[in-house]
């Protein structure tokens, strides 16, 4: 969980649930005005393509940040406000991965209508990208304001509201690139199904999907709003499949954000990969001139696995096995080896003829030291569920979500975990999906001419 104090991005032992993922702020071109359509009907949806330009440029002030707004206007901010936080939608990768994470997470699936033609869903894709963009700058979904004889084109819970660093990331599953809208040949090279994994008992209805949608904010209002807009853009086109909502990120994003805890009270993301590395992130997270399918360059694969916690059966354990459950204390984070949370572990260290950091302690067989150097960017989100009506048990634990340039790295690392590690007695693996995720756009592209060519 943790690299050293001044080098995070050299310490990389992290899993699914003991470790969080380090999202730094990539070189982003300054976001140029796309395209933007219009929110309800496939009518007016084409036909309001390039009718943004100029509300996305006049929207961003200098440094890319949106400044305060009259808020009579209905787009932004009330007058008054401080300048808010804006996150560059365009730029060489998408936003939302190597970004600073953020608190809050709107995740959601969806599933190409049987009804739906290739055109539909380059049409979607392209109100979407025109959406996204005028959300991430705090404005509204763009549209025919003021008509009052159609619906209106945006939700409005989040006038008001300052874009909260929003970023929208989206995602292609392997069953899209099938037969039914001539994508097969465009099919990146590693994308498949995730194969069967140890101990994992996975629920059909929080797993695959053919499309992915990551919203996340610094306000849980803004991210929600986000995918619900998008979702409505869809009707007739998509349906969703399912939604995952995240609170209390498990990402130790950057060198300035504070180790946060998960549900199991362990510091989470303490030797994740430093995203500010281009370096390490061209190693293990973007995928490269390698990749035969060249439009998907510059992109990443994101697998999502929601991972369930006995939290019932964890509180009433000892603190000491606790500690040797995940190789590290619980107070300070620091590895059994070590005094300070950003010491490098010593997994040779021994005493008394056994290992100090346990065989089947989380950090030693999730760490890079142990599996050849393997390493995914992980950015996930403590959830819950409520509560277990039969048993009175808190239903929760981790939205894992991690990128990587390959899923195989993923697979890899999770057949020793889902074998060995004594976390498994805790958790239990209960969604899953694996997707395509391209690389950021250029100005005046949109996600449908990507998809699509």
């Amino acid at each position: 969980m943790a690299a050293s104090a001044h080098d995070p991005a050299q310490d990389p032992d992290r899993d699914p649930v003991a470790d969080g993922t380090p999202d730094i702020t990539p070189d982003q071109a300054a976001p140029a005005p796309g395209p933007v359509a219009s929110a309800v009907s496939r009518r007016r949806l084409l036909g309001a393509v390039g009718a943004g330009a100029a509300v996305a440029g006049a929207a961003l002030g200098a440094g890319g940040t949106a400044l305060a707004r009259d808020g009579g206007s209905g787009h932004g901010p009330a007058a008054g406000h401080a300048p808010a936080a804006t996150v560059d939608f365009r730029g060489a990768h998408q936003a939302g991965i190597a970004t600073p994470s953020q608190d809050r997470l709107c995740f959601a699936t969806f599933d190409v209508s049987q009804t739906a033609t290739r055109a539909d869903v380059a049409a979607m894709l392209t109100a979407w990208t025109a959406a996204a963009e005028a959300m991430t700058l705090g404005h509204q979904v763009p549209g025919h304001e003021g008509d009052l004889n159609t619906p209106p084109d945006d939700t409005g819970e989040a006038v008001g509201l300052t874009p909260g660093r929003l970023t929208i990331t989206i995602g292609y599953g392997p069953a899209l690139f099938d037969d039914r809208f001539g994508l097969a040949a465009r099919r990146p090279s590693a994308l498949k199904p995730l194969p069967s994994l140890p101990g994992e008992n996975l629920d059909p209805s929080v797993t695959g999907g053919d499309l992915c949608v990551q919203a996340c904010a610094d306000d849980p209002q803004v991210a929600f709003h986000a995918v619900r807009n998008l979702r409505r853009l869809g009707f007739g086109t998509v349906l969703p499949r399912w939604m995952e909502l995240g609170f209390g990120r498990t990402s130790s994003t950057s060198p300035q954000q504070a180790t946060p805890r998960n549900l199991m009270g362990f510091k989470d993301g303490t030797r994740n990969i430093d995203a500010r590395d281009e370096t390490v992130m061209g190693q293990h997270v973007w995928i490269g001139p390698e990749e035969p399918q060249r439009w998907i360059r510059g992109g990443s694969y994101l697998v999502s696995r929601k991972i369930k916690m006995r939290m019932e059966q964890w509180d009433r354990d000892r603190l000491g096995d606790q500690q040797d459950v995940f190789g590290r204390y619980k107070g300070t984070g620091a590895p059994l080896t070590g005094h300070r949370e950003f010491d490098t572990p010593d997994f040779g260290a021994k005493s008394g003829g056994e290992y100090v950091i346990p065989d089947d302690a989380h950090i030693r067989l999730a760490s890079p030291e142990n599996n050849k150097g393997l390493r995914i960017l992980r950015r996930g989100y403590s959830y819950t569920d409520g509560i277990d009506k039969t048993t009175g048990d808190l239903l929760g634990g981790l939205f894992f979500i991690a990128f990587m340039n390959s899923p195989d790295r993923f697979v890899t690392l999770q057949r020793v975990l889902g074998a060995h590690d004594a976390l498994n007695e805790y958790i239990q693996h209960i969604g899953s999906g694996v997707f395509a995720v391209p690389p950021g756009l250029a100005a005046g592209q949109d996600w449908g001419r990507q998809l699509f060519g």
